[in-house]
């Protein structure tokens, strides 16, 4: 799951809470709506810098588990613009080579929203140049509780035994298990939490947070992100010494 080592000071997997979409309409007396579409335009953005800038995985947590409490008009209008985004974007993330791939309990949404889901899924499943993961209706304490309840009912059939559950059994059934931990976590709209996003996979992820509403996160603020993650020691437990030891390896 770790690496001490990074490809031209770059992580290999990126994952970002995109925060502050509301307050950015806000702020310029729009209706919230406007900033989750202004929000879109951000992510396609981010997408391509990622992909030009070689970055293996890119995970973006767009609906979380809790978003369900928000007004349900805002809710609405937000299963629109999903569906919508998917229907527009896919072919063209298909053409950069980019892996959509999603996480989180779909059964929750649309009919509609599942299916668009699927196909993109489908289409876009034997690129190589990037995978990007969206994150939605997801919650850590689902994923960690998901992949539990597997590992439980290989007890309960005698599979094995309680004391031969390990960090590793448990990593083989969390959500991107085939993929590296993320390297840094981003989160934009200047709050300083995870807000239950990838709390298994984050366990030794850096973190970074901005003030810059996710609207106006540019490729100069992920810039500035990036070059915060190069300047960073990553230990993992070592000391300072063991860690440059390896690097240079």
């Amino acid at each position: 799951m770790t690496s001490t080592k990074k490809s031209n000071g770059l992580p290999q997997h990126i994952a970002i809470i995109m925060d502050g979409n509301g307050r950015w309409a806000r702020a310029r007396m729009l209706p919230r709506y406007v900033g989750h579409r202004e929000g879109v335009k951000a992510v396609k953005t981010i997408v391509k810098a990622c992909r030009n800038k070689g970055i293996r995985a890119l995970t973006l947590f767009a609906f979380s588990s809790e978003n369900w409490r928000r007004p349900r008009d805002e809710v609405g209008l937000l299963m629109d613009l999903f569906i919508r985004t998917l229907k527009k974007e896919v072919e063209a993330l298909h053409q950069n080579g980019i892996r959509v791939r999603f996480i989180g309990d779909r059964y929750a949404f649309p009919k509609d929203l599942r299916e668009q889901i699927t196909q993109a899924e489908d289409k876009t499943r034997a690129n190589t140049a990037m995978d990007l993961i969206i994150a939605a209706n997801y919650g850590g304490q689902w994923d960690i509780t998901e992949a539990l309840r597997v590992i439980a009912r290989r007890v309960a059939s005698g599979e094995i035994k309680p004391e031969d559950i390990t960090p590793d059994m448990i990593n083989c059934e969390i959500a991107l298990a085939d993929l590296p931990a993320p390297d840094l976590f981003i989160r934009t709209g200047g709050e300083q939490r995870v807000s239950n996003f990838l709390l298994w996979q984050l366990a030794y992820t850096e973190l970074y947070f901005t003030d810059v509403l996710w609207p106006a996160f540019n490729e100069h603020a992920l810039d500035e992100a990036l070059e915060s993650f190069a300047n960073r020691q990553r230990r993992f437990g070592r000391t300072g010494d063991q860690a440059e030891q390896l690097k240079g390896a």
